[in-house]
C-alpha cells in the first residue's frame, strides 16, 4: 500500500485531508504539533481522528495572538490583510517535519489542508509557497520524488465541508476555534467565522458547541 504522511492539526480541513488520502487507498501516518498554540483542544482532537498520531513539541516563539494570550484574538470579522493569528513561518516548519518522517516511513506524498479561498489570509496557504517548498523538498533529501498534496486548495469551506461529509467525517470531532473557552468554540474569531459560514452554505448544522450560540 503506498503511504502518505497527513498534517493533522484536529482542524476541519486536515480532518477531510485525512479523509481523502485513505480514500484514495493511502496508508495514513498522522502528524500534529504542540507549538504553544492557545487553542490545544485541537491537540486531542487529532488523537480522536487518527488513534497512531504523532505529536511534535516546538518552541513557542511568540509573534502571534495564537500563541501569546497577550495579543487578543480578532473578534471583528475576516479581513484581508495577514491577521496577528499568522504564526510566523509554521508551515514551513511543519511541512519540515512532515518531510523528514515521510522520508524514514518511506512515503512519497505529504497531504496538508491549505486553502487558497476561505481562509485568513496567511502567505503559507498559498499556491507559489507550495511549489516553492515542493521544489525544495526534492532537491534537499536523500529519497526525493516527494509531492506535496493540496486537495483543499481551491475549494471554499462550503465545498470542503461537502466532501468530507460524502467521505464520512464526523466534524463533531474536530474544533476550528482560534479562542476557545474550554471546549466551546468562540463564534466569532476569523476561524469560526469562515466555518460556520461553510457550514451555513453546505446546508449542513456545525456539530460542534459554540459558546455565543
Amino acid at each position: 500500500m503506498k503511504r502518505a504522511v497527513i498534517l493533522l492539526s484536529g482542524g476541519l480541513d486536515s480532518a477531510t485531508c485525512l479523509a481523502i488520502a485513505k480514500a484514495e487507498g493511502f496508508e495514513c501516518f498522522t502528524l500534529g504539533f504542540d507549538y504553544g498554540q492557545r487553542h490545544k483542544h485541537e491537540i486531542e482532537c487529532a488523537k480522536n481522528l487518527s488513534p497512531n498520531h504523532k505529536i511534535i513539541t516546538i518552541p513557542n516563539f511568540g509573534g502571534s495572538a495564537l500563541v501569546d494570550n497577550k495579543i487578543e484574538v480578532p473578534k471583528s470579522g475576516v479581513t484581508t490583510e495577514i491577521p496577528v493569528t499568522y504564526v510566523p513561518a509554521r508551515n514551513i516548519i511543519f511541512l519540515s517535519f512532515a518531510l523528514g518522517y515521510a522520508e524514514v516511513v518511506g512515503a512519497s506524498d505529504i497531504f496538508i489542508g491549505v486553502n487558497a479561498l476561505d481562509y485568513s489570509g496567511y502567505p503559507d496557504c498559498r499556491p507559489d509557497f507550495i511549489n516553492a517548498f515542493q521544489n525544495m523538498a526534492n532537491l534537499g533529501t536523500k529519497a526525493g520524488g516527494f509531492k506535496i498534496n493540496t486537495p483543499l486548495i481551491n475549494l471554499t469551506k462550503a465545498e470542503i465541508i461537502a466532501l468530507g461529509t460524502k467521505l464520512g467525517v464526523d466534524y463533531s470531532l474536530t474544533t476550528s476555534c482560534y479562542d476557545p473557552i474550554g471546549l466551546d468554540a468562540c463564534g466569532k474569531c476569523d476561524a469560526c467565522r469562515l466555518r460556520l459560514k461553510g457550514f451555513a452554505e453546505s446546508g449542513l448544522k456545525d456539530p460542534i458547541n459554540y459558546t455565543a450560540y
